[in-house]
């Protein structure tokens, strides 16, 4: 059976000159935190090469992650720990993550791209776009930035943790991250109200 092909609509920016793109990465993963990145992006310094930062490669990645930080505009993250998201739930820590990336920015923006199908409370104007990382310059750089940031935290917690392999998985519900856990339990970074993890603690 083929795959129905949907054609989104064409994304109108507003008339604003400050517009920025938010985006999140980690919501799936069992340990760390959810990591979100505002970008606003400079018009006269395009960046080529944006796209969904999960079709990149790790390479390409990194190539971006430093070309956004030297062109951009402006460039915060947000986040939201795993005592936040077992406390709030995943949703509701992911949008209070947004809420932090905009609220880091050094400047106000006038308009927000969100990617998604809801917007956090934002104290501008904002719009969500399905598959907006990518469709919306402004939330591919967002993706881009919120990847890398997580994945070299996930690299980082590999050295402090070299047991569950979190370099290689970085914390997503793989095999092999299931028989770690498994074997060595979970630690204080493990996002407690997530199944496989409260099944490991004896909480089901």
């Amino acid at each position: 059976m083929s795959k129905l092909k949907i054609d989104f609509p064409a994304v109108v920016y507003p008339d604003f000159s400050l517009i920025a793109g938010v985006d999140e990465v980690g919501r799936g993963p069992l340990v760390g935190d959810v990591v979100t990145a505002c970008v606003i992006l400079d018009a006269n310094n395009p960046i080529s090469g944006l796209a969904d930062s999960k079709k990149l490669s790790e390479k390409k990645l990194a190539l971006l992650f430093d070309e956004i930080q030297e062109k951009a505009l402006y460039v915060a993250v947000g986040r939201a720990s795993p005592l936040e998201i077992d406390e709030l739930n995943i949703l509701h820590a992911t949008m209070l993550a947004m809420q932090r990336a905009v609220d880091n920015l050094s400047i106000q923006p006038e308009f927000v791209f969100i990617d998604g199908n809801r917007c956090p409370e934002l104290s501008m104007p904002c719009e969500s776009v399905v598959k907006g990382d990518a469709r919306v310059a402004e939330i591919s750089a967002a993706s881009i930035i919120a990847k890398v940031t997580r994945d070299r935290e996930m690299c980082e917690l590999d050295k402090q943790y070299p047991q569950y392999g979190f370099a290689k998985h970085k914390g997503y519900p793989t095999k092999a991250h299931f028989e770690a856990i498994e074997k060595h339990g979970v630690t204080a970074e493990y996002r407690k109200s997530f199944k496989p993890v409260k099944k490991i603690l004896g909480l089901l």
